[in-house]
């Protein structure tokens, strides 16, 4: 049973060679699908080097400009789909999410769960580096979207999952068009309403060291009115 990872890029210079190197070393058949929108910063041009070391487990897609998270990921799910994996996870290049946690995520899926996630907010998680007033909204924010959308998800944003194929193949990806914050409540939220397992794994996030955060307005704005938008979805 195949496993790949889907990182989307934009300007990940610092961080995507050790990320590929670290998961690489995790001793597992784990794969790699890079999936970059023409970052400037020649992140592809570093993958396509990771690709000479790593030619059976690690891939480059490359979009031609930023199209959003999101879109990303839609395009990297189906991209797995089409070659038969059975175990999907999104994962952010930064190190925020822990590469050794992906196992445990798996081990998750292969135990009961249809969907693991990785949760700051489940008994056991945790942050590190953010200034109080970030956590207080990011939890704040989960509140916010149970109450609306009742899913029994203490961290509704995760942005660290596994998924199994079977959630991916039941989900009609091309219904959902959120790209930030937004995405991740919805497939949540879509996993939750065709009745599969979804189960969260406590972990610690780390706010990034190295290159830029992708966080907007838009993107909060996009969650906050999302939501309600979501409960008329077809999913």
């Amino acid at each position: 049973m195949k496993s790949i990872i889907i990182i989307p890029t934009y300007n990940e210079r610092e961080n995507v060679v050790k990320m590929a190197h670290a998961i690489m070393n995790l001793g597992r058949d784990f794969s790699i699908l890079f999936v970059d929108d023409n970052s400037p910063d020649g992140t592809s041009k570093l993958i396509e080097g990771l690709l000479e070391l790593y030619p059976q487990n690690i891939f480059l897609e490359s979009r031609a400009e930023k199209q959003g998270l999101g879109t990303a990921y839609i395009f990297g799910f189906k991209w797995a789909l089409a070659r038969n994996y059975t175990y999907v996870f999104e994962m952010d290049c930064d190190f925020s999410h822990d590469p050794n946690d992906i196992v445990r995520l798996l081990d998750a899926c292969q135990n009961g769960a249809d969907v693991a996630i990785g949760s700051r907010y489940c008994k056991g998680g945790s942050v590190k580096n953010w200034p109080w007033k970030r956590i207080m909204m990011s939890y704040f924010a989960s509140v916010y979207v149970r109450m609306i959308l009742w899913i029994p998800i203490k961290d509704t944003t995760a942005g660290f999952k596994c998924y199994k194929s079977l959630v991916l193949e039941k989900i009609l990806l091309d219904n959902i068009t959120f790209k930030g914050y937004a995405f991740q409540i919805c497939m949540k939220y879509a996993a939750f309403k065709h009745r599969f397992i979804l189960q969260e794994i406590p972990i610690t996030f780390i706010d990034r060291e190295l290159g830029e955060s992708k966080m907007s307005s838009g993107i909060f704005k996009e969650a906050f009115f999302g939501v309600w938008k979501m409960r008329k979805m077809k999913l």
